[in-house]
């Protein structure tokens, strides 16, 4: 079995992966807070995951893969008081929108999607162990994290005090004995939802809520914790310090997660994704013009740790090199294969050095691309592992016509006239007629109709 090498952020270096428990794989990302549309930068973290899932299902027996819904939040609030629907309406809308979306882009859904709102008791339970240990305290209706009372806290991102207090990004309120002490629990008002506690009526605060969900769903510590750069700090280093002190270790940071894994962000043509320039993708609208199998592989072109840029050159970049992988094996429909074959050991070998991406899909294509000049005896075993190979990486997964749309006619042309005019076309290339024959290759082309002639005889597709 190959062996696993991930670069840790907890250690800032790439280390072997030895899991807790090597019969029972643990790992979690974090997920969206469901109140508004998804943009491609929200996609990379379940694309980076989905990659680390399947490597570790086929190197492990049992994987248990967890990303929760965070549906309690300031954000849905407004988003609830500004749109006028109810909470529960705007988290269930997009949340469905999300997952349809991750579907479309070829993930696999978690195992478990545990939702905020369903671990209230978890999350107040956790408070109490954290008053208990000392470690939090009440304040105005409100229970803080004691920062002060963590010695380890910066271990994750680095940061010291004055970098806490800039990265933090929050107002310093007066109730706080420290500027960078984080809520835990806070004050609802009428208006606002809320549940029962001991510390009045109010709702957890967001650190906290991922701390219980994946407490409560995989245990601690867990192998693996992901999800993207930007939540490093604050979010990723006040869970590791509420699980310490729930936990009351202040020593081993590891007892949380032994693994944390973050991508880079996304760039839209060097600037940064943002509102405020106007340059935000929808998943959804990406979708409309694109492929989600296209979209996947440009997220997968980049290694997931470096930051990647978005524009329209890499989809067409993406979209062309799929098109001819689609093609080859389509000229492959007569060779036998067997299924459940194993992946390539040299694509598994890329992707187990920290999840390897672009050098497993440069592997990934002198496979394919060797299907051509093999000998026949050799042509069932090679399209197997591609095949299998191609279902670790999550591409190729459509059907052949339909990607490259053989007699999928969408140009409004009757299927009569286009199949007449094609037996025309060959009528005048046996008498020699390449004028004529032309200019219905161009006439179709015109009208969408893309022809291709081989030795088994002339196919045609829709290109629009």
């Amino acid at each position: 079995m190959s062996q696993l090498r991930l670069y840790n952020s907890l250690t800032n270096k790439k280390e072997d992966f030895t899991p807790i428990d090597s019969d029972h794989v643990r790992v979690y990302t974090c997920g969206p807070t469901v109140y508004n549309y998804a943009h491609i930068g929200n996609a990379r973290p379940p694309i980076v995951s989905d990659i680390l899932v399947r490597l570790l299902r086929s190197l492990y027996s049992k994987v248990t893969y967890v990303s929760n819904i965070t549906d309690i939040d300031d954000k849905i609030i407004r988003a609830s008081q500004e749109q006028k629907l109810s909470i529960g309406e705007i988290t269930k809308k997009f949340e469905t929108i999300y997952n349809d979306d991750l579907k479309a882009l070829g993930v696999i859904p978690p195992d478990l999607q545990p939702r905020a709102t369903e671990h209230i008791p978890e999350m107040i339970v956790q408070i109490h162990k954290l008053l208990e240990n000392g470690y939090a305290y009440e304040a105005e209706g409100h229970v803080l994290f004691s920062v002060a009372s963590f010695p380890k806290y910066g271990s994750l991102s680095g940061r010291d005090k004055d970098e806490q207090i800039a990265g933090s990004r929050v107002e310093v309120a007066p109730y706080k004995k420290d500027p960078i002490d984080f809520v835990l629990w806070k004050p609802s008002s009428d208006n606002d939802p809320g549940w029962d506690s001991p510390w009045g009526f109010g709702r957890p605060g967001w650190h906290l809520e991922c701390s219980a969900m994946s407490e409560k769903t995989l245990g601690v510590p867990f192998d693996i914790h992901s999800g993207g750069q930007d939540l490093i700090f604050p979010h990723h280093e006040n869970e590791l310090a509420q699980c310490c002190g729930v936990h009351n270790n202040t020593e081993d940071v590891s007892i949380y997660s032994n693994y944390w894994i973050h991508n880079g962000m996304i760039k839209f043509d060097g600037d940064k994704m943002s509102k405020s320039l106007g340059n935000i993708e929808y998943i959804h609208k990406l979708l409309d013009q694109n492929n989600g199998e296209t979209l996947r592989m440009v997220l997968l072109s980049t290694h997931y740790r470096q930051p990647l840029n978005w524009s329209v050159k890499p989809i067409e970049q993406a979209k062309k090199n799929l098109d001819r992988l689609y093609r080859i094996i389509k000229k492959s429909e007569g060779i036998n294969y067997k299924q459940g074959t194993d992946p390539s050991s040299s694509i598994i070998e890329a992707l187990c050095d920290d999840l390897n991406t672009p050098e497993a899909l440069g592997r990934f294509n002198i496979l394919v691309n060797s299907l051509n000049d093999a000998p026949e005896s050799e042509q069932g075993i090679i399209l197997s592992k591609i095949k299998s190979s191609a279902q670790l990486l999550g591409i190729l997964q459509e059907d052949p016509d339909k990607w490259l749309g053989y007699k999928a006619n969408n140009v409004g042309m009757d299927d009569a006239l286009i199949n007449s005019l094609i037996e025309e076309r060959n009528k005048c290339r046996s008498e020699k007629d390449f004028k004529r024959a032309d200019e219905i290759r161009d006439e179709l082309k015109k009208n969408g109709i893309e022809i291709e002639d081989s030795s088994q005889g002339t196919t045609w597709r829709s290109v629009k």
